[in-house]
């Protein structure tokens, strides 16, 4: 298209001095140098550009707003007449005015476009306020910038792979409503620095006594002393606590999914780790699920600190529905690794027979664990294992 027109632009010079129009000449002669400058701004319209996003917070849960400042800068001396700059962006975490996004090909997408106008070594600031609508970790970009020369005839286009991540929390339930009991829902607190003895840190022998277990004697020394030894270990504090998530929602996986019932899971999930690190519990974190953005399960070992409680919050703003294998396999996998004397909290939706059996085997591990189900089924009696039954559907009516 540019050559056509600089040929005509030619054609009509030489018809201009063939036919000695001095109009036409100039005409043409304006014409050439109006598309060289044009040309040269266009190839320099976007050198020195710079555009950037402010979050005032990061991370929030759904409900809270966020302040958002974009900022573009022109750090040359040639001003820019035009800069479009069309932002790639997830409505949940959009702006308040939701029909600022402009429609998008993707669904739940759009784009927050800003156009200025900036002279030579000038910045220009737009200020929004995003409303967290919806648990997840959202990437926000690339963004596209579009300009070109003062008299509108060429265009230049970049993309700027300036991804940001904007993460909601899910949402933090009252925990009387998840029917713990009252006096004892994760152990006994009254002993927050009760000892067990971690099998996996041997420290020496001693004489059997009646109590003991047949499997703690140390037959080598038994042979050695001609009188019967058991292994003594390590203690090991006994207040961790270990969630263990299934984030499927039906028996088969081909079955599809139930997305609130999921949400409120991962809520009930949220729910139980605060009240955990608050009680002063280590708390850690398994799933069978895929974090967002990751084909892998996920495993966050035990910790009290306040930073460990962002930590599994943010790993349960990521879970999606997408599952890695059986969760009875994965809990015969996983379990083994959690300290001796732990406290194991089931969250799941589903029970089966295979769950069952898997909880009466893992319970000959030394560990208390607490069964949360969330089907509309009523659950076994499953012998040793403390069980709370919350259907799902009676708390949504």
């Amino acid at each position: 298209m540019l050559n056509r027109g600089l040929l005509l632009i030619f054609i009509l010079i030489m018809i201009g001095v063939m036919m000695k129009e001095p109009f036409l000449i100039t005409l043409s002669t304006a014409l050439l140098v109006t598309v060289g400058v044009a040309r040269w701004w266009q190839s320099r319209s976007l050198v020195g550009v710079n555009y950037r996003r402010w979050f005032h917070y990061t991370r929030g849960f759904p409900g809270e707003k966020i302040k958002l400042q974009l900022e573009a800068e022109n750090r040359k001396f040639l001003p820019i007449s035009w800069l479009r700059i069309q932002d790639d962006w997830e409505r949940a975490v959009g702006p308040e005015d939701e029909d600022i996004l402009a429609p998008s090909h993707i669904k739940e997408r759009g784009f927050l476009t800003n156009v200025f106008s900036l002279r030579w070594y000038e910045k220009a600031r737009r200020s929004y306020v995003l409303v967290l609508r919806k648990r997840g970790i959202y990437s926000i970009g690339p963004a596209r910038i579009d300009t070109g020369d003062f008299f509108g005839i060429f265009e230049k286009t970049k993309e700027i792979s300036q991804n940001q991540l904007l993460t909601v929390f899910p949402t933090i339930l009252p925990f009387n409503e998840l029917e713990f009991p009252a006096e004892d829902p994760f152990g006994d607190r009254r002993s927050r620095r009760r000892l067990f003895e971690d099998p996996n840190r041997p420290m020496g022998v001693r004489e059997y006594r009646p109590e003991d277990g047949f499997r703690r004697v140390h037959w080598p020394a038994t042979a050695r002393t001609g009188q019967l030894q058991v292994k003594v270990f390590q203690p090991t504090t006994g207040q961790v606590m270990m969630v263990c998530m299934n984030v499927s929602t039906f028996a088969r996986p081909w079955e599809g999914v139930y997305p609130d019932l999921l949400e409120y899971l991962i809520k009930v999930a949220a729910t139980i780790v605060n009240e955990g690190i608050h009680e002063g519990y280590k708390v850690g974190l398994v799933a069978n699920g895929c974090l967002a953005h990751a084909d892998q399960p996920f495993r966050i070992p035990p910790g009290r600190s306040q930073q460990q409680l962002v930590v599994l919050l943010q790993a349960l703003a990521g879970v999606t529905s997408v599952t890695t294998g059986n969760f009875e396999r994965f809990l015969l996998r996983e379990i083994p690794r959690v300290q001796y004397g732990a406290t194991l909290i089931v969250l799941t939706t589903i029970i089966t027979p295979e769950l069952a059996s898997t909880l009466i085997q893992l319970k000959q591990h030394e560990r208390r664990i607490t069964l949360y189900l969330l089907s509309e089924d009523a659950p076994p009696l499953i012998p040793g294992i403390q069980t709370i039954h919350q259907p799902f559907q009676a708390i949504i009516k």
